[in-house]
């Protein structure tokens, strides 16, 4: 799966701050072709694309109270495709006016020993799954409809399990900081998708 859109702005000293501006919910499995159909009819007029992704998650532990955590992943049905490294930051849950959670967001493409280099530096592996689904675009919106599957035998992404009887649904934006318009945009389309499935502004501390 490609990395997220990043928008190409000058800059005059320092970087650009990221962030991801995020919808999430779920559908049952016997509606995923009922949701598939909708997301044809709304999203951008071209194919969606299919995925099949091996993520593994990275933790590295200090003097403060919560790890640091990485995401590395990589396409297992598109050979030559790059490693992903990607950092997310602390949910903005308190500002009511926005409709998304929002985050920071980091997202580069490495080489094949990215694994390796985490874990030289420090990080150990706290936990692994593969994620396949389908992959639409609306404008500069990109809607994720996809399962995900328990590893059974540790690095092993021939031996999966599905987690539960239901695709995950997330609907996302990387945008400059400052854009949070994007948001109301978000929550227009997300309207458009239910009574098929909910998308809503999910702190991930509630899961935890």
């Amino acid at each position: 799966m490609e990395a997220p859109p990043v928008t190409m702005m000058p800059v005059t000293g320092g970087t650009i701050n990221m962030m991801e501006y995020l919808l999430q919910g779920s559908v049952l499995d016997h509606s995923l072709e009922s949701l598939i159909h909708r997301l044809r009819g709304l999203c951008d007029n071209m194919e969606p694309e299919t995925f099949l992704d091996h993520e593994m998650v990275f933790l590295l532990k200090g003097q403060q109270a919560s790890p640091f955590v990485l995401r590395a992943r990589r396409s297992m049905d598109r050979a030559g495709t790059p490693w992903h490294l990607r950092y997310l930051g602390q949910p903005e849950m308190g500002d009511k006016n926005r409709h998304a959670l929002v985050r920071n967001c980091v997202d580069i493409a490495t080489s094949e020993n990215l694994t390796d280099f985490l874990m030289e530096m420090g990080f150990r592996m706290d936990h692994e799954f593969v994620a396949k689904g389908h992959l639409f675009r609306k404008g500069i919106m990109k809607i994720m409809v996809y399962k995900i599957y328990r590893i059974l035998v540790p690095g092993n992404t021939d031996s999966i399990e599905a987690l539960s009887l239901s695709y995950l649904v997330e609907l996302s934006v990387v945008a400059p900081a400052g854009q949070d318009m994007v948001s109301d945009d978000m929550r227009n389309f997300a309207e458009q998708l239910k009574p098929l499935v909910h998308l809503e502004k999910i702190d991930p501390k509630r899961l935890m």
